[in-house]
């Protein structure tokens, strides 16, 4: 399972590489960059709505508390993404 897992991960970054490229193209890295996030966002909500419902104030008890910076390294890792496909 976790084979098929990983093939089907690296196709969808694949396709969404192709498309971020495009939206970065015909706007900026940033804005392509800002996208990605937003419509990431939007998605697990709309997912997490249709699923389980674990509590969001969860997050108040991970420990230890700087672990919760790793969203904040979505930012450049979708630029850098979005980088690697300009060139």
């Amino acid at each position: 399972m976790g084979f098929i897992i990983a093939l089907l991960s690296g196709a969808l970054m694949s396709i969404q590489g192709v498309f971020n490229t495009e939206v970065t193209k015909q706007t900026s890295v940033w804005v392509a960059a800002g996208w990605v996030q937003l419509t990431a966002f939007i998605t697990c909500v709309v997912i997490w709505l249709f699923t389980g419902r674990e509590p969001v104030a969860g997050l108040m008890q991970v420990t230890p508390k700087y672990v919760l910076v790793g969203g904040i390294m979505g930012a450049p890792v979708s630029y850098t993404h979005l980088r690697a496909h300009e060139t």
